[in-house]
Order: structure tokens, then C-alpha cells, then sequence
């Protein structure tokens, strides 16, 4: 299912910021993300509730329905920015229903939800930097993901192959932990054809390979045409534990699928994240290491 991609982002366009997972802590980062939106001269208009609180998330989910629907019913906002990810977008999902608005949005962790929850409507989202994460972007970071909400091409990524050839499909990015507890829920997408894009962090090496072996139990790995890996940041096993390192665990729990997989992708938390479209056509190279859409 190749994604409908919202109409290029202008300057002068209305942006909405919205917090629809865990509550907002890292202030100082997040003025700095919004400055970067409005330097580049967009308006950039933030929820009054952005603030709020409920426990660990962002004001209750009747609240934070609310700052989503708001943003994307609005007419006049052309893209929805999300505050950070943590957790609680999920939550929100549960009744929800996307009207037929179409509008950028843009964020990456748990806002894998949302971004997985529009990819079903053919909808493309932005897998890229949330207002927290931005400002520590380098600016070959920053520059591809306005290239790509502006509407100019973004160049190919540069990883490591391990062979199995080049193929073609639709780029599905997520974060593997969120994405792991959609299976089986209506927010489950269509794997048939798909490119996976997947990163995480903080998940000891034990917790990955949990996580893949229920993704090769639910029999979806079967349908996908190749995987991306990117960043598994602080994914280290606790000191004095044995264990297999990170990259043993992926090689173990993939290698034998015999599809094109590229690692070492420069996306995912604690280091540059490449903006990735949700839902478009892609090539991934396991020969070369290289993603391009």
C-alpha cells in the first residue's frame, strides 16, 4: 500500500504541537525543537495543555484525544508535531478514527502508534525527531527532514549489508518494542510487501530477542520483503550478566530469514535519527548498505 503524502509544507504554514504520550519533562530541549520549526518560519502553535499531567502520561487520554483532534480537524494546521514520545499513544488509538483530513505528522518512539494507525487509512506520517530530540539533530539531520516535508527528495542512508540482495517494498518504520505490542491488535498493518525499519532502546539483549521470536511466532516475518536496522542504543546487558551483545541477538534472531537486511542505519533515540516517510516505496540494497526511497 503505497501512503498518500500530504501537500509540501510552505513557510507561513500553521504547525500544531501536540503531547500524545508520556508527560512532557524536557523543557529546555523542547523550546529549542520548536524554535528550529519557527526559524525555518513556520507558526508553530502549541496545545495549552501541553503541560499537563496524569501519572506518567501527558494529561488523561480524554485530554490528549482532545489536543489530537483538535490539531487534526483543524483546517487551517497543515502538520502535527509531537512533544515527546515515553508511552500512552496507544491508549488514545482505542476508539479513535482518523477523518479524512490529511496533514503531515511527525515523531518517532511511541508516536510509532499513530504513525501505524494512519499508514491503514493510506496515509504517510514523518518517522523523525520529536520537538524534544530535534535540536541535538546535526544539521544533515534537520536538513533531510525539512527536505522531505518540503517536498525534495532526501538522500539514500547509508548502513551495513549482509548480503541477500536488493529489493523493493513499502518503508514501514518503527520502534520495535511499540510495534511489538500492535500485532495482533487492530492497528496491525498489512506486512505483505513491507520493508521493516525498526529501532529501539533500553531493552537488554534477552528483551530483543523476546521481542523478535514473538515477531517470528505470529508468522508476520514471513511476509516482509527485507528489514531495516537502525540505532539499539543503551541495549547493553547489565555488567557481570552473561549475555550476547545486541548486534549477536539481531544476527541470530534474522540472519537465517533469508531476505535483504541492512544494519547500522543512522535513525532511532540517543545519536542522529534520519527522517524515514511512513508508507512509500523504497529500496533497501543488502549488498551496498544502503536504504533510498
Amino acid at each position: 500500500m503505497n501512503c498518500q503524502m500530504p501537500a509540501p509544507l510552505k513557510s507561513g504554514d500553521l504547525l500544531k504541537v501536540i503531547a500524545p504520550s508520556g508527560a512532557l519533562k524536557e523543557f529546555a530541549a523542547f523550546e529549542k525543537g520548536v524554535e528550529i520549526w519557527r526559524s525555518r518560519g513556520y507558526k508553530v502553535e502549541i496545545s495549552n495543555s501541553i503541560s499537563d499531567r496524569f501519572g506518567y502520561l501527558a494529561g488523561k487520554d480524554s485530554d490528549r484525544i482532545n489536543q489530537l483532534s483538535e490539531a487534526w480537524n483543524d483546517p487551517e494546521c497543515k502538520g502535527i508535531l509531537c512533544a515527546r514520545g515515553g508511552y500512552g499513544s496507544a491508549r488514545i488509538l482505542e476508539n479513535w478514527q482518523w477523518k479524512s483530513h490529511h496533514k503531515w505528522l511527525v515523531g518517532f518512539s511511541d508516536i510509532t502508534c499513530l504513525l501505524w494507525s494512519l499508514y491503514n487509512q493510506g496515509k504517510s506520517g514523518v518517522h523523525s525527531a520529536v520537538l524534544t530530540t530535534l535540536a541535538a539533530e546535526p544539521d544533515w539531520s534537520t536538513e533531510r527532514l525539512f527536505n522531505l516535508v518540503e517536498g525534495r527528495p532526501i538522500a539514500p542512508l547509508q548502513g551495513i549489508g549482509w548480503g541477500g540482495g536488493i529489493v523493493t517494498g513499502i518503508l514501514l518504520p518503527a520502534n520495535l518494542t511499540v510495534a511489538t505490542h500492535l500485532l495482533g491488535t487492530s492497528i496491525q498493518p498489512n506486512f505483505d510487501g513491507v520493508i521493516l525499519a525498526l529501532e529501539d532502546v533500553t531493552e537488554a539483549p534477552y528483551r530483543i530477542d523476546r521481542l523478535l521470536t514473538q515477531w517470528r511466532l505470529s508468522g508476520v516475518l514471513a511476509k516482509v520483503r527485507g528489514i531495516a536496522l537502525g540505532r539499539f542504543s543503551r541495549c547493553e546487558a547489565p555488567p557481570n550478566i552473561l549475555s550476547w551483545t545486541i548486534a549477536e541477538v539481531l544476527r541470530d534472531r534474522l540472519s537465517d530469514l533469508n531476505i535483504p537486511i541492512v544494519s547500522d542505519l543512522p535513525f532511532g533515540h540517543d545519536g542522529c535519527n534520519a527522517a524515514l516517510p511512513v508508507g512509500l516505496l523504497a529500496k533497501l540494497d543488502a549488498e551496498r548498505g544502503i536504504l533510498a526511497i
